[in-house]
């Protein structure tokens, strides 16, 4: 069987769907396995994504990317000083 790759959207949507089930008095084995996953999936999911909203899934992952950008912008950065820094000192 293939592998689904969900979205964050998605993983949210089924987290709740979940505590909704259970609110009801189902069984968490029962209500994951209602969803489609394994209980694994559901513990790693609910630790990632617990407590956030629909809306909220797609910042960290922005500011990840944001972050990744700025470092290589802080590197490409020192390494252009550090080349600056050593033709200096050949001229004297």
């Amino acid at each position: 069987m293939a592998r689904k790759r969900h979205t964050a959207e998605e993983i949210v949507a089924k987290l709740r769907q979940v505590d909704v089930l259970t609110s009801q008095g189902r069984p968490v084995a029962e209500a994951v396995r209602s969803i489609g996953v394994t209980e694994a999936t559901y513990y790693r999911w609910r630790q990632e994504y617990g407590g956030l909203k629909g809306d909220q899934v797609k910042r960290p992952k922005e500011l990840e990317a944001e972050n990744a950008r700025l470092r290589r912008a802080a590197s490409d950065l020192t390494l252009d000083k550090m080349i600056l820094a050593e033709a200096s000192r050949g001229n004297f």
